[in-house]
């Protein structure tokens, strides 16, 4: 509650805004709620916030939100894990992901973020994703049963699709769960200006994810102080929808 009590005396006029553009029921389903559940479910971007009077260590929740009429999405880094180990170091534990976050419209700029659906992508998928061109494609498949006899029963598929024009991507998500009998998919048409904002932002946090900027001898909280108590798998978050 201190951090959101801190955005609110930083940004006084950013809640007044998200009135005025989505009033009445929409505003829970504005970025600045995204913002609110994000803060109070998942871990994303963290530093140390540096202030006049000292050092304030807090997370920092600035993912990139896409809003369009049938859907929205969002991206935004999650850090790696480390163990310290005996020696005094730290070792890499798990590799951090960049999550995406798809969510469906449910009228006019109203969103219904319940229905979320996530995909966490890999480093290589990154690499794949920023390189290609404005006439490529690219496609990912995630099947967290891949190599067991459940096989096939979550399975979740990742498009960028070029636009006929060239000016931009149609980035389609296809969630089909088996178990639950239910069959979710969600496209949101990107322009040729949002693809480079995330192409751009992307390559910035390859290195981050990956726990290459560790070298430069920063500090983490994701270090534990044994390995029994690293945080469980990043990309695990993705499928708890």
């Amino acid at each position: 509650m201190a951090i959101l009590k801190l955005a609110g005396l930083l940004r006084p006029s950013r809640n007044q805004l998200l009135h005025k553009r989505l009033p009445g029921e929409g505003v829970r389903d504005s970025i600045w709620q995204h913002a609110i559940n994000t803060l109070a479910g998942f871990s994303t971007v963290r530093q140390n916030i540096v202030a006049d009077a000292g050092k304030l260590t807090g997370r920092v929740f600035a993912p990139y939100s896409v809003f369009k009429g049938k859907a929205a999405l969002s991206a935004e880094p999650r850090l790696p894990t480390f163990s310290k180990l005996d020696s005094g170091g730290v070792k890499l534990n798990r590799r951090g992901v960049i999550m995406l976050t798809f969510w469906p419209s449910v009228g006019e700029r109203k969103y219904d973020w319940e229905k979320r659906q996530l995909f966490a992508l890999s480093a290589t998928e990154v690499g794949s994703l920023i390189s290609i061109g404005t006439r490529d494609s690219c496609e990912f498949f995630h099947d967290p049963s891949m190599l067991s006899s459940n096989a096939g029963q979550v399975r979740k598929s990742l498009s960028f699709k070029p636009n006929a024009d060239g000016s931009g991507y149609f980035v389609s998500l296809s969630v089909v769960n088996n178990n639950l009998k239910t069959n979710d998919r969600f496209t949101v048409p990107v322009t040729t200006a949002e693809f480079a904002v995330m192409r751009t932002a992307f390559s910035f946090a390859l290195p981050h994810i990956m726990g290459w900027d560790r070298f430069t001898n920063q500090p983490s909280e994701s270090v534990s102080q044994s390995p029994s108590k690293v945080v469980p798998q990043l990309t695990e978050a993705e499928w708890d929808r």
